[in-house]
């Protein structure tokens, strides 16, 4: 049995693939992703005793005395922590905490890869947002900071909020702000490309989940007005009274013309349509879009709208794959954004810093931006350094 995936490159627009057996995969898995090291050798009885007993007493001593000690001395203030609860894994859905355990390992191994950052995963079992939040607040003195990961809508925005009044460090939900951050560098480079206004566009949002309610919430930010959102039952409106929550709230917000309606009535002169439901579009609604829209098709594996058909309609297309050009792929915000905030002892990742690194994506690809390159790669080696010093800056 094989499967093709994507190789990586760096290659702007580039289509290269390999294939890759099931038997590579679960070989490349086994015994895990993830292993401790040591940050300096233990080769002698000297080495020991500085390092362990009795040497480690003195800087425990140090601690207990000023607190602060541990920042400097222990891997805390550099450890984040990846947790998730399992039932919002990728495109599997509510799998629970021992099956997500090994995309918690994939997110920490891209920590150290792209930021230089230790992490480490921890799969909770329970779904109840108030033990999760007493469970890291037990657990704090252990890391430095908190990635969330693949929790369920709505209670991952509870969650959250409780986590960062409840914390002292970084907290960030990755699924809602990590693809905020990439959708609206993207957005940014496509307006460029296409000759617009980004506070001018006109957006659709399709799904009201973690990232949907994340990317229209930044977009508001940046004043982008004209912003509407779907969920299963259609455009968030202050005229549906079976809201409740964040949507109720979030349609105060966006849709300021009070359009009634679904995908239909969304669409018609929209500019930019963004996928981040498991829902698929009509082509004919694609029709009704202005003249050299902008399409997102983010769900994996299945876009939306296969972007061969999305290319008859738009002139900028994107998807979350990396078999297609201009992937909005994570991995460009979230190292950079932790190692950011860590980098300046921050207590919290703000809008600001969320803007700022959407920014610095932005800026990367330079002179080569284009229809099919309005992102950087993820192996572009200058993404999270660029993405970090945004982030400090705008501390």
């Amino acid at each position: 049995m094989s499967l093709t995936l994507p190789a990586p490159t760096t290659v702007p627009g580039a289509d290269i693939s390999i294939p890759v057996s099931t038997d590579e995969i679960f070989a490349a898995h086994e015994g895990g992703k993830l292993r401790i090291e040591l940050a300096r050798p233990i080769d002698t009885a000297r080495d020991l005793a500085v390092v362990y007993t009795p040497g480690v007493a003195e800087v425990s001593r140090a601690i207990h005395t000023d607190a602060a000690v541990a920042a400097s001395h222990t891997w805390a203030s550099r450890l984040v922590a990846v947790v998730s609860d399992g039932t919002a894994v990728l495109g599997l859905g509510d799998i629970g905490p021992a099956a997500a355990l090994p995309v918690m390992e994939g997110k920490s191994a891209l920590f150290q890869r792209f930021a230089g950052l230790n992490s480490i995963p921890l799969v909770l079992d329970t779904t109840d947002v108030d033990e999760i939040v007493e469970t890291l607040v037990r657990l704090r003195h252990s890391f430095g900071a908190v990635n969330l990961e693949d929790v369920s809508a709505p209670r991952c925005f509870e969650l959250e909020a409780k986590l960062i009044e409840a914390l002292d460090m970084p907290v960030m939900h990755d699924d809602q702000h990590g693809t905020a951050v990439v959708v609206l560098a993207a957005l940014t480079n496509g307006a460029k490309v296409s000759g617009r206004d980004l506070r001018g566009l006109r957006v659709v949002v399709s799904g009201a989940g973690a990232a949907g309610i994340a990317i229209a919430a930044l977009l508001l930010e940046v004043g982008i007005e004209d912003v509407l959102v779907l969920d299963s039952k259609g455009i968030l409106s202050n005229r549906r009274f079976d809201l409740l929550g964040v949507k109720a709230r979030f349609a105060l917000r966006s849709n300021p013309h009070q359009i009634h309606g679904g995908p239909a009535e969304a669409l018609v002169g929209a500019d930019v349509f963004i996928g981040v439901s498991s829902g698929t579009v009509d082509e004919k609604l694609l029709a009704t879009m202005s003249e050299d829209a902008m399409i997102f098709a983010l769900s994996n594996p299945d876009p939306e709208v296969a972007p061969e058909v999305a290319a008859r309609y738009a002139r900028i297309v994107a998807t979350g794959r990396s078999d297609y050009p201009n992937q909005i792929n994570n991995v460009l915000a979230f190292p950079g954004i932790f190692r950011g905030a860590l980098d300046a002892g921050a207590r919290r990742i703000t809008t600001a810093m969320k803007i700022a690194a959407a920014a610095a994506i932005a800026d990367l690809v330079g002179d080569d931006l284009a229809a099919d390159f309005i992102v950087p790669s993820p192996f572009d080696e200058r993404v999270a350094s660029a993405v970090a010093a945004a982030v400090i800056a705008a501390v």
